[in-house]
């Protein structure tokens, strides 16, 4: 009796490392199991992507002229479904010449998804960003940052890496002073900057936005696309 609930007990616990395992897995920054991955760059130049997820809406034209003021790059990770519904706005993005990055077309995890399920949701979303112009290399990035087994898989048979990041003022704070504190604390050559924009109506994503262009370049920071940035990494 003692042996089989000892063994039971065994079996709960080796249970519980591998679910636990898979959790740090799937939520982890700078790793995964397939293809390449980026979360940062290690440069000694004082550059740094600034990212966008989600959309686009409305707020791209906000945004675009306040990155224009700053003479700044960014990378936009858009939605496909969201495209379809604002193809315009997607094209500005374009205009402007910023980088147009792949955030799926659902924006659902993409995790234990099926292979055609995935080659869906990023083929989808590549049509319509060439739809919309772009004609640069379309990064992707997962929903949530989540991935395991399917997603890097398919990225790596594709020759295309995962792009995360290594700052996410967005993550920890809703204060703007609070995140640019957390932004100045953290910052270094080749980081990779999270921000959520797109559905913002208080103007507070703006002015966190806005705090991190001023803030930065007051340090002497440029701000370029993920693509260049990846280009800046020291042999």
């Amino acid at each position: 009796m003692k042996k089989r609930l000892l063994k039971i007990i065994v079996s709960i616990v080796i249970l519980f490392l591998v679910l636990y395992g898979l959790y740090k897995l799937m939520n982890a920054r700078s790793f995964q199991l397939f293809g390449g991955l980026t979360n940062e760059v290690h440069t000694n130049q004082k550059v740094v992507a600034l990212t966008f997820d989600d959309g686009p809406t409305k707020n791209v034209d906000q945004i675009l002229p306040l990155l224009d003021q700053y003479n700044a790059k960014a990378t936009f990770f858009l939605i496909g479904n969201e495209i379809k519904k604002n193809p315009e706005e997607a094209k500005k993005i374009v205009d402007a010449g910023q980088q147009i990055g792949n955030h799926t077309y659902s924006h659902k995890r993409m995790v234990l998804k099926s292979p055609s399920y995935v080659k869906g949701e990023i083929e989808k979303t590549d049509k319509l960003i060439r739809k919309a112009g772009y004609k640069g290399e379309i990064d992707f990035r997962p929903p949530n940052g989540k991935k395991l087994f399917g997603l890097p898989y398919y990225l790596h048979k594709h020759y295309r890496d995962t792009i995360t990041w290594n700052i996410e003022p967005d993550t920890f704070y809703t204060n703007t002073a609070d995140k640019l504190n957390y932004v100045k604390k953290n910052i270094k050559p080749g980081s990779i900057i999270l921000i959520h924009p797109m559905y913002d109506k208080t103007g507070k994503e703006l002015a966190t936005i806005k705090g991190i262009l001023d803030l930065l370049s007051n340090e002497g920071y440029k701000f370029v696309t993920v693509n260049e940035l990846q280009k800046l990494k020291d042999k």
